[in-house]
């Protein structure tokens, strides 16, 4: 029987949003990927994972270990890239840069 991979890592921040509120989970997901395929009647996208749809979150990184642990499955954590927030005032725009 073949092991499923598995990914942990917290989803990037909706470039159609200014908000962060989906960005706070960690995500639990499939690793795998397998070859899709092209169904010729329909011209649909086909795949034979249906696993790869899977997207579990979680509140924090430790229960998305503790579940991976629990259920057996080979995992791998990506870590944030932390980014720096400048504040910057409106006004700046208008000030005459010598």
């Amino acid at each position: 029987m073949k092991k499923n991979k598995f990914l942990i890592f917290k989803p990037p921040k909706s470039a159609m949003q200014s908000g962060l509120e989906n960005s706070k989970k960690w995500c639990l997901t499939n690793k795998d990927v397998n070859e899709s395929f092209i169904s010729s009647k329909y011209c649909w996208n086909g795949s034979s994972n249906p696993e790869k749809q899977i997207k579990l979150f979680f509140d924090d990184l430790d229960s998305a270990i503790n579940f991976a642990k629990k259920n057996n499955y080979n995992f791998e954590i990506v870590k944030p890239n932390h980014k720096i927030l400048v504040k910057k005032s409106y006004a700046e725009n208008f000030i005459k840069k010598i």
